[in-house]
């Protein structure tokens, strides 16, 4: 997959200005889990070693994203676009009147005043990244030794790893003092199914009720499909997880879609919604339950 972020010359980023009105409904304070925003850069300059510049992406259209997709809430998940400088997710975060919370990117040996002051400004974790195409990815042991820390100031620990780093991250995360929750399935590769080795991994490390998994992403993996096929293979891996443990997934649009082999519209990935949890409950519970329990909205 490319390192690139989309940029004006491509065809498909129209659906970042214009994406379809979805046909499904959503039911009141639905939930994106996983979204970023980047700039304004006169504002919020990107990291200097950064490996991709990106169209900007600001909190004025994510908010109108979401109203046109009848979402309520959000958690903002600070990229590596921006680096370690949070203030662009925390200026989303105080917008967003209680209805948009943060993920934060820091350094493993963070002060624990700092870490004080994310949580008090509406940040509910942080975010650490094991991507081989993300330069000086993170140490799982320098990550496990900051659990303690997050733990005390209330916090989660989010992981993004390639696929086949499941096998190897499972015994460490599996000591994890505070819950984990996993990105976008795992980014496994739809395609194989579900009971390639690293699903089944996934699936078993889901088994510890301190794990949560972001049913988020079935076009990253499932990205060779055509828009036409509608990310099938994504959707079945998405439903086999939501109807396995329904208690602990929440979803995401990943808007803007940073990083990816193109632009999907989401439009179509909020109506996916519909089979990946097919009953009024599991949607209610997979949008509305699990997000408020997990990220403790302090707002109607």
């Amino acid at each position: 997959m490319s390192t690139a972020i989309a940029d004006a010359t491509d065809p498909v980023r129209t659906y970042l200005e214009h994406p379809s009105a979805p046909r499904l409904q959503l039911p009141a304070l639905s939930c994106d889990s996983h979204v970023h925003v980047f700039g304004p850069v006169a504002r919020f300059p990107y990291a200097a070693d950064r490996r991709a510049t990106p169209l900007e992406a600001p909190k004025e259209k994510l908010f109108a994203l979401h109203r046109r997709m009848g979402i309520e809430r959000c958690v903002i998940v600070q990229s590596i676009v921006h680096g370690t400088d949070n203030r662009v997710v925390e200026d989303a975060i105080a917008a967003g009147e209680g209805r948009y919370l943060g993920i934060a990117l820091v350094e493993p040996d963070v002060p624990d005043a700092e870490l004080q002051r994310l949580a008090q400004v509406g940040f509910r974790g942080v975010r650490f990244n094991f991507m081989r195409h993300i330069a000086h990815g993170a140490n799982i042991d320098a990550v496990m030794r900051l659990a303690p820390r997050l733990a005390a100031v209330g916090m989660h620990l989010q992981v993004h790893f390639e696929s086949e780093l499941v096998h190897e991250l499972s015994g460490p995360l599996q000591c994890s003092q505070v819950p984990v929750v996993i990105d976008h399935m795992g980014r496994v590769d739809a395609t194989r199914g579900p009971d390639h080795a690293d699903f089944q991994a996934l699936l078993r490390l889901l088994d510890n009720p301190r794990f949560y998994v972001k049913v988020s992403g079935i076009d990253r993996i499932d990205a060779k499909a055509p828009p036409e096929a509608r990310y099938q293979h994504g959707v079945v891996l998405a439903r086999a997880l939501v109807e396995r443990f329904a208690d602990r997934c929440v979803w995401g649009s990943d808007w803007p879609h940073p990083n990816h082999t193109h632009i999907p519209d989401d439009g179509v990935l909020v109506d996916r919604l519909a089979e990946i949890a097919p009953s009024p409950d599991l949607l209610e519970q997979l949008l509305v339950r699990n997000p408020a329990a997990l990220y403790k909205f302090l707002t109607p």
